[in-house]
């Protein structure tokens, strides 16, 4: 076991256990289960800590605990009338999805696509290496053969830019494709060069 994860959980995580127990409580119907479900909760939560450490671990912890309650009450078959009272704690979407809906998520991720695809490259990859394949910094800045500093200025750009482009009122444009100063002093856009 890696002492440091170890810490970092008894640190982050457990110091929560009793609104956690609290929380369980409140929203499963069956108070036999609860302190089950909490020790599914801490295995999910460690599981995941030991691929990344997530930014906020109260609520990273809680919707850990949501979520396996979703996941149990929609694997039960047969739902007890007891659970089905209390459905609307647990927050559970309704899986029924409208036709327009779907085109509306279609068209979304449609323009999502066209934003990522209008980032300079040297963003692009860095967005996708960073946010998608959810590489460190370090492993980003190794595989793509730079420094730590030069990632979080691509990725802040990349990100800024994707904002912009799906926020900002740019839906029609295609994001600026200026790159960021430190690539444009590499290839040359420095001194008027290209």
């Amino acid at each position: 076991m890696d002492d440091s994860l170890d810490t970092w959980f008894a640190r982050e995580i457990l110091v929560h256990e009793e609104s956690l127990v609290r929380y369980l409580a409140r929203s499963w119907p069956k108070p036999d289960e609860v302190h089950d479900l909490r020790q599914d909760i801490y295995v999910r939560v460690y599981e995941s800590a030991l691929r990344a450490r997530p930014a906020a671990p109260k609520a990273f912890l809680f919707t850990t605990a949501r979520n396996l309650m979703t996941d149990r009450v929609r694997r039960g078959r047969i739902v007890s009338i007891e659970a089905t009272g209390d459905i609307d704690a647990l927050n559970l979407l309704v899986d029924e999805t409208s036709p327009e809906r779907r085109t509306g998520a279609r068209q979304e991720l449609q323009r999502m696509a066209h934003a990522f695809d209008s980032l300079p490259p040297k963003c692009r990859e860095v967005v996708w290496l960073r946010r998608v394949e959810e590489l460190s910094t370090r492993d980003t800045a190794d595989r793509m053969g730079v420094n730590h500093g030069t990632i979080e200025k691509h990725l802040a750009r990349g990100m800024e830019l994707l904002a912009n482009f799906l926020f900002g009122g740019m839906q029609g444009r295609s994001a600026p494709t200026k790159p960021p100063e430190d690539e444009s002093k590499q290839r040359g856009y420095e001194h008027g060069q290209q």
